[in-house]
């Protein structure tokens, strides 16, 4: 019964909370920021179905934009860290993109998406969402730790639920 009434709040809720800030991107919009990404080159971007990435949002900030956790300087919606930062703009660099983005672009919803895009298009080409899910919260050997079984169990009800 607990299940059930825990179900019926996310079904409810869930929605509601993926869309109570002004700076919240519908699906569309999440796709038009992929299609952006796209059209990076050399980079193949497959196009990632958005459902992984608004899961990911909401276990990572609840949607927020403004989410900070000062103990990882994690920021945003995505709590991108300063490391991956680093880490896309050095995979721009190598694919000889002009392009990089600045810390502060992690406050920013649309960079957010588009540096997770770049990260998991890189990375992970062929990866499932669990695979993909415990990497961005665990690094890259995410998939291996038990620390990230609970994060993916987190991502998963997102998932189950959007369906």
């Amino acid at each position: 019964m607990v299940k059930f009434f825990m179900l019926i709040l996310l079904i409810v809720f869930l929605p509601c909370k993926l869309c109570l800030s002004d700076s919240t991107l519908s699906s569309s919009e999440v796709t038009t920021v992929i299609n952006k990404v796209e059209s990076i080159k050399p980079i193949k971007v497959k196009v990632i179905e958005s459902d992984i990435v608004l899961a990911l949002i909401d276990v990572e900030s609840a949607g927020n934009d403004s989410a900070y956790n000062s103990s990882e300087d994690a920021v945003g919606c995505l709590q991108i860290r300063p490391i991956m930062i680093r880490e896309v703009n050095r995979v721009l660099k190598k694919l000889d993109e002009d392009r990089r983005f600045e810390i502060k672009d992690r406050w920013d919803r649309s960079k957010s998406i588009e540096i997770f895009t770049i990260w998991r298009t890189y990375h992970h080409p062929d990866s499932d969402n669990e695979t993909i899910s415990r990497n961005w919260n665990g690094g890259p050997d995410g998939y291996k730790k038990e620390s990230t079984v609970k994060y993916w169990k987190k991502v998963k009800g997102r998932l189950d639920v959007s369906k």
